[in-house]
């Protein structure tokens, strides 16, 4: 205050920085009066204006009041600019922050109150704990409070602070993790929240990606654009546009948060209206698509034959390339379509769906379908990403040269995206990719081209990314086990295969087709299906889909002696999850006149049963067996409801 150095380690770094700039900012260190926002509609509009993040911070403003209770501290929510927009916690803490103005409409500023955890955050971007006499108005120097940036999950821009403040005898040193955590759990919310904007955004306006010869760019709420078809640059170039996309932040005048708040928009000259198609969901814009003419004369078009000239060979060609799917269902039918579709794109596809629902035949006929006079000559690339150290998951994408690491194949290795070059790349288990390895992904993608591993130069590559996880990508990305720049990328469309348990009714086709293909593998008479066992597949949940269902039939075919397939040919384990998730169905059914043992037993203990109007001491005694031989019985063959019902016919 003197003017005079301090002692060194007298204050901390961050504190003396702090206090330097309050001493610039010619603070008063003796009084305290933070500028408040004293209009009740003001601090209203500002609430509206932070309206996400004040949304995503109430579950957790909430748990204040319960686990800061007898505390005697508060948890504090303020804008970017030091504001508070809310305040929870103890009520004895309620009432001492508000003697000294520490309540919603104040503004914590550094540069306005002196050093403290809101302000000296805001400013420094770090987490910070000020404990008493560190605060630089003495005001405030009975307080202790510690405090962590809130960032946008998408750009890292900071969005506010959330801060734990107590008089100085409530100080903990675990108030920083505290803190923290509460901060990523907002974080956590509002990617959440912002994921689920953009895929809507996503599904609603691809389908105006495929044959278009306009530019055609999609932004998301705040105008930034997130996806752009191959026609763009040509079609700005057309119109005399120089707009630089992969600079470009945010289109102003498509930020619908600018928009909200009343501020007028800044529209380039060069954007017209009638390009602009805003995107509405359940009656909220969630973002907008520009479309960017393309001259008439001289455009660059893509090649498209006639409705006669196409309908044999397109034909022939859906018929090779999904050929290997089977069924009538309407989802099926419907994944089907929008594979075709996405097919005669070249927008990456990100395909979810079970283990064993047969993700690659889709995707080798979406590689065929694509452009059917070159399908035989471009290259399909797959690679399943899950079950792979992150070293050799990184030589198996990118490749490497001569000496790149010990080890390394003498004259360096091909990578599966050089190798796509032209074609299609298939990434199964997608959700699978180390973290660390992702962004070097992104780049490729975004940049189209690539390094060898031990490289300096890069190699140009053009390729069709299909993708496929069984994963729920956005729950991995909140939870930072996915990168939400590489989950835009990859999923600007997406296909979802229905499991075999949703789409029971194809069971039949099925069989019968996996049936006729194991006739001309084995080259075995054929063999028949009864009713009794179809009716049995669709009580099961086939939680190993297609595949599991495609060996249970093979076992059958191969392990059965007969012509026709009987319910004792189903796998054990599978007979086994039917009597632990159902009764099972009576013994009549599964064997009609066989006159197997089993039946004749069956016959014998509802007999017994019958004439001993369900007591199980006498009917064990008239058949020859043990009680809990009886009971044992009775279970396997599921009849315990029958014994009921047998003693209430008797009552």
């Amino acid at each position: 205050m003197s003017g005079h150095a301090p002692a060194p380690n007298a204050l901390r770094r961050l504190i003396n920085d702090s206090w330097k700039r309050c001493l610039d900012a010619r603070i008063d260190p003796v009084n305290l009066h933070p500028p408040s926002v004293v209009e009740d509609d003001h601090l209203e509009a500002l609430r509206q204006r932070h309206s996400e993040l004040v949304a995503a911070s109430r579950p957790v403003m909430m748990m204040a009041k319960d686990f800061l209770a007898e505390t005697g501290s508060v948890m504090i929510l303020s804008d970017p600019d030091g504001v508070i927009l809310s305040i929870e916690g103890d009520p004895r803490g309620l009432d001492a922050a508000e003697s000294i103005q520490l309540t919603t409409g104040y503004n914590w500023n550094e540069l306005r109150t002196g050093t403290n955890a809101i302000g000296t955050a805001l400013i420094t971007g770090q987490a910070v704990q000020v404990h008493a006499a560190e605060h630089f108005c003495s005001g405030v120097r009975e307080w202790t409070c510690t405090a962590f940036i809130i960032r946008d999950p998408y750009d890292g821009q900071t969005l506010g602070a959330i801060d734990i403040s107590g008089l100085k005898s409530t100080f903990s040193p675990h108030s920083l993790a505290l803190v923290a955590t509460t901060a990523s759990r907002i974080e956590s919310m509002l990617a959440k929240r912002e994921l689920r904007f953009r895929y809507q955004l996503l599904e609603q306006s691809i389908s105006k990606f495929s044959g278009s010869n306009d530019g055609i760019i999609i932004c998301d709420r705040r105008g930034r654009p997130i996806k752009l078809n191959e026609q763009v640059n040509s079609a700005l170039q057309a119109q005399n546009i120089n707009l630089d996309l992969s600079k470009t932040e945010s289109l102003f005048s498509l930020d619908l948060n600018q928009i909200s708040n009343g501020n007028p928009l800044q529209k380039p000259e060069w954007l017209k209206a009638d390009w602009i198609e805003p995107i509405i969901n359940e009656g909220e814009r969630i973002g907008t698509v520009l479309t960017i003419p393309s001259p008439v004369i001289g455009k660059k078009t893509e090649f498209k034959p006639t409705p006669q000239q196409t309908s044999s060979s397109a034909e022939c060609s859906v018929e090779r390339g999904f050929s290997q799917i089977i069924g009538q269902s309407s989802l099926l039918k419907k994944a089907i379509e929008q594979a075709q579709l996405l097919a005669k794109t070249n927008v990456p596809v990100l395909i979810h769906g079970e283990t064993g629902v047969g993700k690659e035949n889709f995707v080798r006929g979406m590689h065929q379908v694509k452009d059917f006079t070159t399908a035989d000559k471009r290259p399909f690339v797959a690679l399943n990403c899950g079950g792979l150290t992150p070293e050799l998951l990184a030589s198996e994408l990118f490749g490497y040269c001569e000496g790149a690491f010990t080890g390394a194949r003498k004259g360096g290795m091909i990578g599966k995206v050089e190798a796509a070059n032209g074609g299609t790349l298939f990434l199964d288990e997608i959700g699978e990719m180390p973290i660390d390895l992702q962004p070097h992904f992104l780049r490729v993608l975004e940049e189209g081209e690539i390094y060898r591993i031990g490289e300096n130069k890069p190699r140009k590559i053009n390729f069709k990314l299909i993708a496929a996880t069984n994963r729920d990508l956005r729950e991995e990305v909140s939870e930072g086990r996915f990168r939400m720049d590489l989950y835009y990328r990859i999923s600007v469309t997406s296909i979802h295969i229905p499991a075999l348990r949703e789409i029971k009714e194809d069971i039949p086709l099925l069989v019968n087709h996996f049936l006729e293909h194991l006739q001309n593998k084995y080259g075995h008479d054929p063999k028949q299906i009864t009713a009794e066992i179809l009716k049995l597949f669709d009580e099961y949940d086939w939680p190993g889909n297609i595949r599991e269902l495609r060996n249970t039939i093979e076992n059958m075919y191969l392990m059965s002696q007969g012509k026709v397939l009987l319910p004792t040919d189903i796998p054990t384990e599978i007979m086994t999850s039917l009597r632990k998730t159902s009764v099972p169905p009576s013994i009549e059914s599964l064997f009609p006149d066989t006159g197997l043992l089993q039946h004749s037993e069956l016959q014998s203990i509802e007999k017994a049963l019958a004439l001993h109007h369900g007591n199980m001491t006498s009917a064990a005694k008239y058949l020859g067996i043990a009680k809990s031989t009886l009971y044992m019985k009775i279970k396997k063959y599921g009849i315990e409801t029958k014994i009921a019902q047998i003693r209430n016919d008797v009552m």
